[in-house]
């Protein structure tokens, strides 16, 4: 799967965390042996608690989360995902799920494959849920966490079935938050432009997807989703650049999934247009042509129309499908932009009110 950061593309992998202590010793107008020598054990025991202390934590929340996150497997393709409540709701990515219907879930509360169904998909924000059949004895659901309390520098734990190695943990630490990215269709993913994401250095892996990214409370902050590859060394991996979706989307979505058996309310803003890339002379993209516009929408609204080509939203240049996606990733339905575009030879702006996509 690919996807791009903010100007790059993506797919997954990993930096852990290292820890190393340097002692350092002086010498020369010193004779005889003074205090210096007894304070090294003395450090060096400070070191290991503080080493022990965060083991135990990791161990702790490894302990508390990971029952909570499963093995998918939909059709020939494995993934992850984290069970939601106790009624057997799991949440995990829409591009895990596929076009699938029923899946085979193995949870930690046993070794017997479960069946599960789909109740809903949204891939717009690529999020899914899914239902056990049957709900086993123990079945433990995740706490999950407040995405307004998730800061740079934070550690977090990825749990999840990185190349069907179920049951995997890896460490790394919040990079960056509200990064928009977009995912590749064409490798697996959904297409889908995603905004607000978390990106952390723990190692997203094929298998990963829909798995939880976890904080030291033991609460999930996201569902990790992509990860970054560099298109200067030919797609591969960049490693330290992964990316989860919010806590606070993963609510929104499966919360509607699970009550409503859709998503009623996006919360994601649309101009209210079908468009395609278009090139300039030099076949480089050069902006959105708009299709159609949809009856009652902004575009319609603000005197858009077919033929018209998009080149920014805002401070924004569009040049392609993704980058207007990109553009809008950050508005809200209501709020209103500065859309320019070209009509013929003239050069134009709108005032657009944003719907829902």
């Amino acid at each position: 799967m690919d996807a791009s950061p903010p100007r790059s593309r993506v797919r997954r992998s990993l930096t852990p965390l290292a820890a190393a202590v340097c002692a350092v010793a002086l010498a020369g107008g010193c004779a005889g042996p003074g205090p210096a020598p007894a304070a090294a054990p003395a450090r060096q025991g400070v070191v290991s608690r503080a080493t022990g202390d965060l083991e135990d934590r990791y161990q702790a929340v490894i302990r508390d989360v990971l029952p909570s996150v499963v093995q998918i497997a939909a059709g020939d393709g494995l993934g992850s995902g984290i069970v939601y409540d106790d009624k057997g709701h799991i949440v995990t990515n829409a591009h895990v799920v596929g076009s699938g219907k029923t899946f085979d879930v193995s949870v930690a509360t046993g070794e017997k494959t479960l069946k599960a169904s789909l109740v809903s998909s949204y891939p717009e924000q690529d999020l899914a849920v899914v239902k056990l059949d049957d709900v086993p004895d123990g079945l433990r659901a995740a706490r999950f966490g407040d995405t307004d309390a998730v800061e740079v520098g934070q550690i977090v734990l990825a749990m999840g079935s990185p190349l069907g190695l179920s049951s995997s943990v890896t460490q790394g630490i919040v990079s960056a938050v509200g990064r928009t990215v977009s995912e590749s269709g064409s490798d697996g993913g959904t297409g889908a432009t995603l905004a607000d994401m978390v990106q952390t250095s723990a190692a997203i892996n094929p298998g990963n997807s829909g798995g939880a990214l976890v904080n030291l409370d033991s609460e999930v902050i996201g569902v990790p989703t992509l990860a970054a590859t560099d298109p200067q060394l030919g797609g591969s991996a960049a490693p330290g650049i992964g990316f989860a979706i919010p806590v606070s989307m993963v609510r929104t979505v499966a919360d509607q999934i699970i009550r409503y058996g859709k998503v009623t309310d996006s919360g994601r803003a649309a101009l209210g247009i079908t468009g395609r890339t278009v090139v300039d002379n030099e076949y480089r993209p050069a902006g959105v042509a708009i299709v159609s516009v949809v009856k009652g929408g902004g575009a319609a609204g603000a005197g858009l129309r077919s033929g018209d080509v998009i080149t920014r939203i805002g401070e924004d240049r569009v040049t392609t499908i993704t980058s207007l996606s990109e553009a809008l990733a950050g508005d809200k339905p209501g709020e209103k932009v500065t859309v320019t575009y070209s009509r013929g030879d003239a050069k134009k702006t709108a005032q657009v009110t944003l719907g829902e996509v």
